[in-house]
């Protein structure tokens, strides 16, 4: 069983639309389909790794999260400690 797709119609600035139709022809991807979607799931990751990094921007002005954080160091620091030669076997 494939992967299951849906038909999307967007509109798209004409020199974008040129773009794609260059890309095509120098054979950058199996289709037009594929590269626009590959386009979009770059760019939604990249959106997603933003949105993470605003939240830890935010996490670092939280004095309950900064106190957390150092507890933990605190409880892994001789765990931490033993490890960091590696693995010797």
């Amino acid at each position: 069983m494939g992967v299951k797709t849906k038909k999307a119609t967007f509109n798209l600035h004409t020199d974008v639309l040129d773009a794609l139709d260059e890309a095509m022809a120098e054979g950058v991807a199996p289709s037009k389909n594929a590269l626009v979607e590959q386009a979009l799931l770059k760019e939604l990751k990249e959106l997603r790794r933003q949105a993470r990094k605003a939240r830890w921007q935010e996490a670092l002005k939280d004095p309950l999260f900064l106190k957390d954080i150092g507890e933990v160091e605190s409880d892994f620091r001789y765990a931490d400690a033993e490890t960091a030669g590696g693995f010797d076997s």
